[in-house]
């Protein structure tokens, strides 16, 4: 099967799926309890962080509901310039908090100057962005807002949805000043879906002791108790952990540095490829996402033409987001793939191109 080019779910790599076939263990063995430690004590390498990191058998939309149970008793300033950073001030409403909406056009990023003036007109308990757009393939810049955060409302808690993101570019929760992180399984660390994972600072377990009705499943200071013995209150996805542990020590023995260069340099490609094309690129230069291209569809093209097209070929892109479909098609360079599956895929949009006399 030749690779996926789609924003999540995305391929797997075979060695990673035989890991979960390991035999069941009970989740509250030592045998698994050493398999929970190792994958968390790794995964804190992901997030650039020396607190902790909560397992949940989630989707990362879990921990955006977590955040906002957790963190705030009622204020919420949460930024929207794409999909995900709506769904995080919905999650946040129909949690029943006071939400304020910082409207940024799609596309555009949420500045520094833009969060400053926010948090001076009115005090809220958390804030929350999304690093990486995966609707509009932009990427916020977090550092930039995390100081204007930490300068101008201190105590304001800064959390980052960081789910087509982590492990595929760059992000430092502990110097950059952030204080909750959260990543699902099925992007940029190609695991199958079902995890998701959360870093959170001291700051914010603090807070949420003095929060109210965090509910059960989610609530930190449950979850803090049962990771210090290397468990989860309720039974974890036992062969997605086993999936993690090994996929771990992969993308460690790849080095994230080197990671990072091989999404930015997949990026530079799609994006060289789409603007000698005719096409434009749909996020603002600056701030274009390294693990998922937003191309402008300026010549009027079918995408479910063009995914018929990549399907006999065994390969698939993704349409544009919500409002945005038929107007972008998004071209996915994440996880496991390399500069050579994006190469093959791009030579089979030419085709398309060629067919279409547009090449």
């Amino acid at each position: 099967m030749s690779p996926m080019f789609v924003p999540g779910p995305v391929d797997v790599a075979e060695d990673v799926l035989q890991a979960q076939t390991h035999p069941m263990l009970p989740h509250r063995s030592a045998e698994f309890e050493a398999v929970f430690h190792r994958a968390e004590q790794k995964a804190r390498k992901l997030f650039s962080t020396q607190y902790r990191v909560f397992i949940t058998a989630s989707s990362g939309t879990g921990l955006q509901e977590a955040a906002v149970r957790n963190l705030a008793k009622d204020k919420v300033l949460a930024c929207v310039n794409g999909a995900f950073g709506k769904r995080w001030s919905e999650v946040a409403e129909t949690n029943g908090k006071t939400v304020t909406r910082l409207d940024i056009a799609w596309g555009q990023p949420v500045t520094p100057e833009a969060v400053a003036a926010a948090l001076k007109q009115d005090h809220y308990e958390i804030i929350t962005v999304v690093h990486n757009e995966t609707s509009v393939g932009l990427e916020n810049p977090i550092k930039d807002i995390a100081a204007a955060v930490r300068e101008v409302s201190p105590d304001t808690l800064i959390c980052v949805d960081a789910v087509s993101s982590l492990g595929g570019a760059k992000i430092e929760m502990d110097a950059w000043g952030v204080d909750m992180v959260l990543t699902s399984s099925q992007k940029c660390l190609a695991l199958p879906p079902g995890l998701a994972l959360g870093a959170v600072s001291d700051r914010v377990m603090v807070r949420a002791e003095q929060v109210p009705n965090r509910g059960w499943y989610f609530d930190f200071l449950r979850l803090e108790k049962h990771r210090l013995k290397d468990s989860t209150p309720a039974t974890p996805a036992v062969s997605l952990v086993f999936a993690l542990d090994y996929q771990l020590d992969r993308i460690l023995a790849e080095g994230l540095e080197a990671r990072f260069a091989r999404h930015e340099a997949m990026a530079k490609q799609v994006r060289a490829w789409a603007l000698a094309r005719g096409f434009g690129l749909f996020a603002a230069e600056g701030y274009r996402s390294k693990t998922v291209t937003a191309v402008a569809n300026t010549h009027g093209l079918d995408v479910n033409e063009i995914n018929a097209f990549l399907l006999k070929r065994d390969m698939r892109i993704a349409n544009g987001y919500g409002a945005l479909k038929g107007k972008t098609f998004r071209i996915a360079h994440m996880g496991e793939l390399q500069s050579a599956d994006i190469e093959t895929l791009l030579a089979a949009m030419d085709e398309f191109l060629k067919e279409k006399g547009l090449l």
